[in-house]
């Protein structure tokens, strides 16, 4: 079956190497870009950068969005909006990239993890209230962990993959706890939950746009919500908490230098003008790949209930970490990219000391899951 994959994957790519994700630059790339080094403002002030913001959000559906340099940045960021502090705690999922944790980390506060939902492969709404009820309780308008004694100040949740979770229930939860959601939407942009955008359910939400994303600028990311006070500081704190002056060099806070140049968002601006082709590609390919592995007895990664996917990257379930083990070795040795799911977090020597509850969905597909030859085709 191995060997009457990867042909069909070098069929439909018409390519001997066929690489996991690679960009596509197929509209103003060039243009834009060549338009930015002729104005000189390649930096992090520039038309592009306005432009780029007021033209994503609009994309989402959301009120405002601050350029970053990149993801983790803009999650470092939107955790600092949602008033996370050092000793704090931030609720979880163990099976994410690690930026998730990374950007907890930075502020010195604790990742504390809950399982995933099987099908969503994201946070489950029901482990995240079964730990609430279980170890936590509310003095003064607060979440505190009985356990550890310290206020759980955020949830982060991530849409696996483009797949989104069960964020309107992940809110509900988070708000009667009086936990502030954050949305780790790096992974699904074009993604939607009950005809509502990911990213936008949350007080802040956040994108990506590294070299393997749906769109790309190389690097870069967006801080994305509906409050103007906590856009405004956004820009402000990723600007190095400048304060705003013709000439003098004031800063009122520590800040970051988290801006995304203009050169970046030159072709970000391009690459949101492709983002409804991509789109398309990626739901063909995705049904594609629905259809060749109908009759292998291999489980292929849809779209959960009440969600239309990006399907940003595409995924199948094996039977077991073995078989995951001889399906990487081949597929890699034969030309075709394949990528096993990332490492639990709390498995990671960093955040081996961090609470959690049972993992067993998170454990179960970490054995299981492959990332599979994504690119659009146009």
């Amino acid at each position: 079956m191995y060997s009457l994959f990867v042909n069909f994957v070098k069929d439909l790519y018409q390519q001997d190497f066929v690489p996991l994700h690679e960009p596509r630059f197929v509209g103003n790339e060039k243009k834009y870009l060549c338009d930015c080094v002729d104005s000189t403002f390649v930096s992090s002030v520039g038309e592009y950068v306005d432009r780029f913001e007021n033209e994503f959000a609009q994309v989402i559906g959301a009120k405002y969005a601050v350029a970053t340099v990149n993801g983790t940045a803009a999650l470092h960021v939107a955790l600092i909006l949602a008033d996370v502090e050092r000793d704090d705690e931030v609720i979880t999922q163990p099976l994410t990239f690690v930026a998730t944790c990374n950007a907890i980390s930075y502020i010195g506060a604790k990742p504390v993890f809950v399982d995933v939902d099987s099908d969503t492969m994201g946070l489950s709404p029901i482990s995240l209230q079964e730990f609430l009820e279980t170890h936590c309780e509310i003095k003064n308008n607060r979440c505190i962990n009985k356990t550890t004694n310290k206020i759980v100040k955020a949830c982060v949740a991530m849409h696996t993959f483009g797949h989104p979770c069960r964020i309107d229930e992940i809110k509900k939860i988070c708000d009667s706890w009086h936990v502030a959601l954050v949305e780790d939407a790096a992974e699904s942009l074009g993604s939607y939950y009950k005809e509502k955008h990911t990213g936008t359910f949350g007080k802040v939400g956040v994108f990506s746009f590294n070299g393997n994303k749906i769109v790309t600028s190389g690097g870069g990311g967006v801080i994305v919500t509906d409050d103007a006070a906590l856009a405004k500081k956004a820009k402000h704190l990723t600007t190095t908490a400048k304060i705003a002056h013709r000439w003098e060099y004031v800063h009122d806070a520590i800040g970051y230098n988290y801006r995304m140049p203009n050169l970046n968002a030159a072709l970000l601006v391009a690459q949101l003008e492709q983002l409804e082709n991509f789109l398309v590609s990626k739901r063909d390919l995705a049904m594609q790949y629905k259809e060749f592995f109908s009759d292998k007895n291999i489980n292929f990664m849809t779209e959960p209930k009440d969600a239309k996917s990006n399907y940003w990257l595409q995924a199948v379930l094996l039977d077991n970490k073995k078989q995951r083990d001889e399906f990487l070795e081949f597929t890699n040795t034969n030309g075709v990219m394949t990528r096993p799911i990332w490492r639990l977090m709390n498995e990671l020597d960093m955040f081996k000391g961090c609470q959690s509850t049972v993992l067993e969905n998170a454990k179960y597909l970490e054995q299981r899951v492959v990332n599979i030859p994504s690119s659009a085709r146009l």
